[in-house]
């Protein structure tokens, strides 16, 4: 079978096309047959830093969606030709990959296998963020980083079908606000001014939850455009900048707290939660309640394409690889 692998780190161009066996499934595991697979950050940071890599060659993809070739032993409710999505710990650019069942997830009536392959990192985790962690309640209003991406795409619209009082969206530039702006935000702002104009669009008051995958110095602005009793959820560190701290100073005076999540550590250290998880955030997508646009689709060999466009900070909604034709 054909897989998309690197060797040493570097730019996209690391990225090879290798020919590799055929993977079989263990004990409480599938194999699928890969008909899409998803491109998030996290695959550049690992192709670039070594992110979450335990060593190379390494093979990188976190989401694929396809049909179950081959099932192995105790597993039960998943049958050969059935049309699932997964998320894996790696290993998703190939042609055939290898997932244990309790990340795999049969798809809902009505769910092609181009669409599911945009769900299994994006729409649970913006789900987390706002309900599970971030305790979104009707009429409080939110900031998210990140708003013309993926997350930040399904944050919109959740957020306002909770009934957010307001959403607020940033974005690294004045281009990509339209494409914020159509899937549930009232305003978009710039990283540059972002606290500022929160606190212009508040009068003052700020916000009552954030969204932040940046880290550094955005996450800590992002604390002081917190309203009373605001709420501040930390779900990346795309600055690359120092891990944050944050402690009495900045918490105890407004009663203000800062959260986490990380959908792939859920995975292992939680599996049952993130099913659950799971399956509610399919069904905003299954019911209409969210759409996620593919806005860039590239053929497995032309992976390094997808990782230009994304590492060039000008893509917007779900980039994905297509593996069948």
């Amino acid at each position: 079978m054909r897989a998309i692998e690197f060797q040493e780190y570097g730019a996209p161009e690391v990225l090879k096309i290798v020919q590799a066996d055929t993977p079989e499934p263990g004990s409480g595991q599938v194999s699928i047959d890969a008909a899409y697979v998803g491109v998030n950050f996290a695959d550049l940071k690992a192709r670039a830093d070594g992110y979450r890599v335990g060593s190379l060659p390494f093979r990188p993809g976190l989401e694929v969606s396809g049909r179950v070739r081959a099932v192995g032993d105790g597993v039960e409710g998943l049958y050969p030709g059935q049309e699932v999505a997964a998320l894996v710990n790696s290993g998703a650019y190939a042609e055939v990959v290898v997932a244990d069942i309790a990340t795999v997830f049969p798809l809902p009536q009505g769910l092609d296998l181009r669409t599911a392959a945009t769900l299994p990192t994006v729409v649970p985790t913006a789900h987390a963020l706002l309900h599970e962690v971030g305790r979104l309640r009707a009429g409080e209003s939110v900031l998210v980083h990140g708003a013309a991406g993926g997350i930040g795409t399904v944050a919109g619209q959740l957020a306002r079908a909770a009934g957010a009082g307001a959403v607020y969206g940033v974005v690294s530039s004045a281009a990509k606000a339209d494409h914020a702006l159509k899937h549930g935000y009232d305003e978009v702002f710039t990283t540059d001014t972002f606290l500022d104009d929160v606190r212009r669009a508040t009068d003052g008051s700020g916000v009552d939850l954030v969204l932040d995958p940046v880290g550094g110095d955005t996450l800590r602005r992002g604390l002081d455009a917190l309203a009373v009793f605001g709420r501040l959820v930390s779900f990346g560190n795309a600055s690359g900048e120092e891990p944050w701290q944050v402690g009495q100073p900045q918490l105890y005076a407004q009663g203000r707290s800062v959260g986490g999540f990380s959908i792939l550590t859920l995975a292992q250290t939680a599996p049952k939660a993130l099913r659950a998880l799971a399956e509610r955030a399919f069904r905003t997508v299954a019911d209409g309640t969210v759409s996620l646009p593919i806005t860039a689709e590239f053929p497995l060999v032309e992976a390094a394409e997808a990782h230009r466009l994304m590492g060039g900070r000008r893509s917007t909604g779900k980039l994905l690889l297509r593996v069948a034709d």
